[in-house]
């Protein structure tokens, strides 16, 4: 694209930092993306500035910084009273961050009202958060000065699945019984709207979107990888015992827990080892079920790694292991298929819309005794037929390469501004889930 039909854009990611993982990784590395194909300005929150510095970004050039602490530590320091313990309570956690984002959001356009309204952006963009229960008093305003606001991509909702309310329980995920209550928060029917494009990163988010507003819609997953990060690879032909690996935060709906009891028969029969990355609430349980079922010399227990090591362990590993029971992106799950490994997941949520029959293995959701028979089943056909492994991995990788790379999608998104200023005639549709589509 030339230089004088780069779309100006206005990037709205309140939370972004490369040195995290998650909603904050999205929103650094979708922002940075688009902004090598744009000219685009970055509006983050305050407690991101000196990572931005870090990584070089000027600041009034590239990126501004809102600062929200007045609203923001209350609401944090009431949250960490109600959620009921660390990583719990997630959507009472995100359902009091509308308070703070309203007041974000006020700052944004007292900074930037007259640059939008005065037609200095083209498209005015949400990248981040990404919660569908939040929404962007922003859209209004655009729609009113003639700017097109996106919004996304959007991503949550996901039901718990049914036979699983003890686990619900044990996330102290008590508002999720009311979650439909979300859509009296103000703004919640403006942003939908007054959205020129939303952009939807799950099958669950897009079911959630009444039906007059989908023509609107665009299904863009919301992870994707830096594949600069992800140089190391798995190679060589597998071989017994094979090497499971599962990463993640050992809480009650990842499912580690699941995997070692799939996995126990034939841990002790030495067909498979498994090696569990990561820390939580969960960590004692393991343990005990480690010790019950005799597993001590094929499980590997390896607590917290730092996300540049993850890599290094990914490589070393045969098959990436993940009954997550509610997985609404799953970025895990595309960094395992990057390295290389065969990915077997539950398919609900993120995890069954990254993986095709061609790169991986998918369990349908059913009661927990079925996911764990499901797991050890493909498993022990795994650890019977080894060959399989290298092949299907490779196609898992080459998957990831194609479509779930950060210049993918930011390629992807530059489509959407494209539609919006009327550079191409129709909506993009790049499939669902993602498929080859020529872009160019």
């Amino acid at each position: 694209m030339h230089q004088q039909t780069r779309p100006r854009a206005l990037l709205i990611a309140q939370i972004a930092n490369p040195e995290w993982v998650s909603v904050p990784l999205v929103g650094w590395s979708h922002s940075r993306a688009i902004a090598d194909l744009c000219n685009a300005h970055v509006v983050t929150d305050i407690d991101n500035r000196e990572v931005f510095l870090r990584a070089g970004c000027i600041e009034g050039d590239y990126f501004t910084v809102i600062d929200s602490r007045p609203v923001q530590k209350p609401i944090d320091r009431l949250a960490s009273l109600l959620r009921g313990g660390s990583d719990k309570g997630w959507t009472t956690v995100m359902a009091l961050s509308v308070l703070p984002y309203y007041y974000f959001e006020r700052q944004v356009w007292q900074k930037f009202g007259k640059q939008i309204t005065a037609g200095k952006f083209d498209i005015v963009h949400r990248i981040t958060p990404l919660s569908p229960t939040i929404p962007s008093l922003l859209a209004q305003k655009c729609r009113r000065v003639g700017v097109p606001f996106v919004v996304g991509p959007l991503n949550g909702g996901l039901p718990w699945p049914k036979g699983f309310d003890t686990v619900r329980r044990a996330e102290k995920d008590w508002l999720s019984y009311v979650r439909e209550a979300y859509k009296l928060v103000p703004g919640y029917r403006s942003t939908r709207e007054d959205a020129a494009a939303i952009l939807i990163g799950s099958r669950a988010t897009w079911e959630q979107i009444p039906e007059r507003y989908r023509h609107k819609c665009v299904y863009l997953p919301e992870n994707a990888i830096a594949p600069d990060r992800f140089l190391q690879q798995r190679t060589g032909e597998a071989s017994r015992p094979i090497k499971v690996i599962f990463t993640g935060r050992l809480v009650p709906y990842k499912g580690a827990d699941m995997l070692l009891e799939a996995a126990a028969p034939l841990i002790r029969d030495r067909l498979v080892t498994v090696e569990i990355l990561g820390d939580g609430p969960e960590m004692p349980k393991l343990n005990a079920i480690v010790e019950r079922e005799g597993i001590s010399k094929g499980v590997e227990l390896a607590g917290w790694v730092e996300h540049d090591r993850l890599q290094e362990k990914l490589a070393r590993a045969d098959v990436f292991a993940f009954p997550s029971i509610r997985e609404f992106g799953g970025a895990v799950v595309i960094e395992a298929m990057a390295v290389g490994l065969v990915p077997v997941v539950i398919d609900y949520g993120g995890p069954g819309e990254m993986v095709t029959d061609a790169t991986g293995y998918k369990i349908p959701m059913a009661p927990r005794p079925d996911i764990i028979e499901g797991f050890r089943q493909i498993l022990s056909d795994l650890a019977a037929e080894p060959s399989k492994i290298k092949e299907m991995g490779w196609r898992s990788r080459q998957r990831v390469l194609d479509l779930f790379t950060w210049n993918a999608r930011a390629l992807q998104t530059l489509e959407v501004y494209k539609w919006l200023l009327g550079q191409r005639p129709d909506k993009p549709d790049f499939g669902m889930p993602l498929r080859d589509v020529n872009i160019n």
